[in-house]
């Protein structure tokens, strides 16, 4: 385990509850974080992301006008946006699997659940960190390649793959699910 530099990182926290973005800020300079930059929406955190180049997003998945989904489509356009490998973690209360696929193939690096503790954050800050992960790109996918149950790198579901090695990748899924997300009780 190596030592997190979090006085040398800066970090977007986007999300429409003002508390929410306080806490986090809160929790991210307690572990000696100096460069927090907030916003309220996802157009208003592209601003953020393009002004700053953060060295990870914390984005909310439901918000009004640009949602977190909305965010990372856009982050993750090479074309589009100046840091398209900027590591994302998806907050949200929201936590159905739809929203967690969706997430993963959008190219979102972490999934944080609401409510959530320092120590989780500290855990997906630690696995970005500690576990950097190699850009896939295809035709379909741009973002950070995918990874199994135990933190491996995989090769990406939706990377251009005949249709006989799809359905293995969907049987794959769950495992992904597993590494991807991790639920607070």
């Amino acid at each position: 385990m190596i030592k997190i530099p979090f006085e040398h990182m800066s970090f977007a926290v986007i999300d429409d509850n003002a508390h929410i973005r306080r806490l986090l800020r809160s929790i991210l300079h307690s572990f000696g974080c100096r460069d927090v930059y907030e916003a309220e929406d996802g157009a208003a955190g592209l601003e953020v992301v393009e002004t700053h180049a953060p060295d990870i997003v914390i984005v909310d998945l439901i918000m009004p006008l640009f949602d977190g989904f909305d965010f990372v489509r856009t982050v993750r356009n090479p074309k589009g946006c100046k840091t398209p490998r900027v590591p994302i973690i998806m907050l949200t209360g929201h936590a159905e699997k739809r929203n967690v696929l969706e997430a993963r193939n959008l190219g979102v690096t972490e999934f944080m659940c609401k409510p959530f503790s320092a120590d989780t954050l500290y855990k997906r800050v630690q696995s970005i960190v500690e576990h950097p992960r190699d850009f896939v790109m295809s035709k379909d996918y741009y973002g950070p390649a995918w990874r199994d149950s135990s933190g491996k790198q995989i090769e990406s579901a939706t990377a251009s793959k005949p249709k006989a090695t799809q359905k293995a990748d969907q049987a794959a899924e769950k495992i992904e699910l597993d590494a991807f997300i991790e639920i607070e009780l």
